[in-house]
């Protein structure tokens, strides 16, 4: 089998604060119950993973007027969830009526603030090794962290105009044989609609974007401080091919299940 059934086709993206001293109440809460119950008991979603910003990763993101993040240090707990190719509706059409369920029985938590929480599509994925760790089994492979950059496809440039050119020469460059950045997960944005995503009982933070933007996720085997100076001139090329413009590149490192570790490094 070349082809294995089991097919990244959307995904759940959520960047949040905690309230200040609120941080291990956060993420005991989220890692604890809200990350099963409000979404991996869910029909159809088959991998969540989070991870987390420190003060020291958020003095990392670039550029410094993001239109991801509104400041751009905003945001310190990622989570992303995939969900099967083919069962988007159906998978959301639970989880909106599941988060009202959770909030009705006093299961939801009033004390943080969304950066920017999206759902994406249209995933095509890009390796370094032939034989190479799948999408899909990225949040269960032990990577040390996450690259996050956020493109928007300038006016006149076509989506196979920049992917051509990814491909060809700006992936190629930063997870080259001998990189630590094993491999790279571009999605579009869906724009938010009440009829499917259940009109949340919170504010899901920035726009979600348009047409014109790819969120790009880089599996690291590394940490990604050491890793960041290639990111910067994987920016820098980008900027100047004049094809897109990168609105936001962010460090993450994963959490340390069932521990309280970085909740005192937040900020």
């Amino acid at each position: 089998m070349n082809e294995y059934p089991v097919q990244a086709g959307s995904m759940l993206y959520t960047l949040v604060d905690p309230n200040k001293g609120h941080e291990v109440a956060y993420n005991r809460w989220y890692e604890r119950d809200h990350f099963y119950a409000g979404c991996l008991i869910g029909p159809w979603l088959f991998a969540g993973k989070r991870w987390v910003a420190t003060r020291e990763l958020k003095d990392l993101r670039f550029p410094s007027d993001s239109n991801v993040t509104t400041p751009t240090d905003r945001g310190s707990y990622l989570a992303t969830y995939f969900v099967l190719e083919g069962k988007h509706d159906e998978h959301f059409k639970w989880a909106a009526e599941q988060v009202w369920n959770l909030y009705a029985n006093d299961r939801g938590f009033p004390e943080r603030q969304h950066a920017h929480t999206v759902m994406f599509n249209t995933p095509w994925a890009y390796y370094r090794d032939d034989d190479h760790v799948p999408i899909e089994l990225s949040f269960d492979h032990p990577y040390k962290g996450l690259g996050n950059v956020f493109l928007d496809r300038s006016e006149g440039t076509s989506e196979d105009e920049l992917r051509d050119y990814l491909e060809s020469e700006a992936l190629p460059a930063l997870l080259s044989s001998e990189s630590q950045v094993a491999s790279c997960v571009n999605w579009k944005p869906i724009p938010r609609n009440d009829d499917i995503d259940g009109n949340a009982p919170m504010d899901l933070g920035s726009p979600t974007g348009n047409e014109e933007r790819t969120n790009q996720m880089f599996f690291l085997e590394d940490d990604p401080r050491n890793l960041w100076s290639l990111f910067h001139d994987y920016a820098n090329s980008i900027n100047e091919s004049g094809l897109a413009s990168v609105s936001l590149a962010a460090p993450f490192i994963p959490t340390i299940v069932g521990t309280d570790i970085y909740t005192d490094q937040l900020w």
